[in-house]
């Protein structure tokens, strides 16, 4: 059964390896050779990684004559960058709820706190003056 876009893309992105080629391609098209020099694999292998994440979108490979750059595909980052938004608005969403009640807590603490402090500070002031209620 094939996968849809979006799950091949998933599936490209749970490989480090993948993700570490990926990461190498976002500072510009490279050559399968210059991919290959950071990993302890074969070339064949290499290929292999660099098939599955051109099967994905998410890289294209070019020649130019011997020659064969690979560089980023946007179109598929972009599907997943949709695809998180939504998440994204849910953790936004929630943060800022708790923001909100971390507001009010800590409003409700200094307000349980502000007649202990001015008992204090009165106490202290009377102390200071030689008047003390003991």
């Amino acid at each position: 059964m094939p996968l849809d876009p979006l799950s091949s893309t998933f599936a490209a992105l749970a490989d480090p390896t993948r993700r570490a080629i990926l990461a190498r391609l976002a500072l510009g098209e490279t050559s399968v050779m210059e991919l290959a020099k950071p990993f302890d694999m074969s070339l064949p292998a290499i290929s292999k990684h660099l098939k599955v994440l051109e099967r994905a979108g998410l890289i294209s490979r070019g020649r130019e004559a011997q020659w064969r750059p690979c560089r980023i595909a946007p179109a598929s980052f972009k599907q997943v960058d949709s695809w998180l938004g939504n998440f994204r608005r849910f953790w936004d969403e929630s943060f800022n709820r708790l923001d909100g009640l971390l507001e009010e807590m800590k409003a409700e603490e200094a307000a349980k706190a502000s007649p202990r402090s001015q008992r204090k500070v009165r106490v202290k002031k009377e102390k200071q003056r030689g008047r003390t209620r003991e």
